[in-house]
């Protein structure tokens, strides 16, 4: 493969070019979690929005991340909170075009950025009846776990956990 086709791997508006540390509250990253609310509403009956915080994401040792294709133009996000010392829980996770390595490009950052402030676990929770979610997390290697926090009672939800810190 020559240069110029070396070019071309990302020139795809599906793909990732890059990711970056942003602000939740930023228009791109608003904008985003309105699609991610929207999608939820359709799937589950329930938007997220009420458990959305922004300043959840601004607190230390958390982060809210955007992925951005070649056009510079934000096609997914994901975040991080935390639980307690050791971990942090994973929120927000979107992915415009779904299949497109997007969500696994985030997923994959937020891992790493979270190793790097110390934590040794990532949580998270999805719905049951949301099976492309509970496939991807799996395949990720993502474990169930017992429901935990505000989900503990709550039949819909899917508990996750992946140890980070090997």
């Amino acid at each position: 493969m020559d240069n110029k086709d070396n070019n071309k791997i990302n020139e795809n508006e599906n793909n990732v070019a890059y990711l970056r540390k942003t602000d939740p509250d930023s228009a791109e990253a608003l904008a985003l979690m309105d699609e991610l609310s929207d999608y939820l509403e359709a799937l589950t009956g329930s938007s997220g929005r009420s458990s959305y915080y922004s300043a959840d994401f601004k607190v230390t040792r958390s982060l809210f991340i955007t992925a951005y294709n070649q056009k510079g133009e934000a096609i997914g996000c994901g975040a991080i909170r935390p639980l307690d010392e050791q971990t942090a829980e994973v929120k927000r996770m979107y992915a415009m075009y779904k299949g497109s390595g997007i969500g696994r490009a985030i997923l994959t950052q937020l891992e790493i950025e979270a190793k790097n402030l110390g934590y040794k676990a990532l949580r998270l929770e999805t719905r049951l009846i949301n099976k492309n979610a509970v496939l991807f997390y799996e395949a990720l290697g993502y474990h169930q776990i017992e429901n935990y926090g505000k989900y503990t009672d709550n039949e819909e939800a899917v508990c996750f956990e992946k140890c980070i810190d090997k």
